[in-house]
């Protein structure tokens, strides 16, 4: 039975290999938009480990707060390595 690969129907463009289908691509964020936009992130995570702790779901909550550390953490590195002023 002969068949065929299908190409996908969305291809990532740019550097973000992972987004959401649909959005816009930001190619090249400056340093400073980087710095807000993880920071953003690490705000959002957050906000989810919270709202899974209220939840009683420990082990998400954990891993939630824990990523959002990691998001402060990356965004510090980049404020430190990138000048992050105009």
């Amino acid at each position: 039975m002969p068949f065929t690969i299908a190409s996908p129907a969305v291809v990532p463009v740019g550097p973000d290999a992972v987004a959401v289908p649909g959005s816009p691509a930001v190619a090249n964020p400056t340093p400073r938009a980087l710095h807000a936009r993880l920071l953003a992130n690490a705000a959002l995570r957050r906000q989810r480990g919270l709202q899974r702790r209220e939840e009683r779901r420990t082990e998400d909550a954990a891993y939630w707060i824990n990523a959002a550390f990691a998001a402060v953490t990356k965004a510090a590195e980049t404020r430190r390595t990138a000048s992050v002023l105009p």
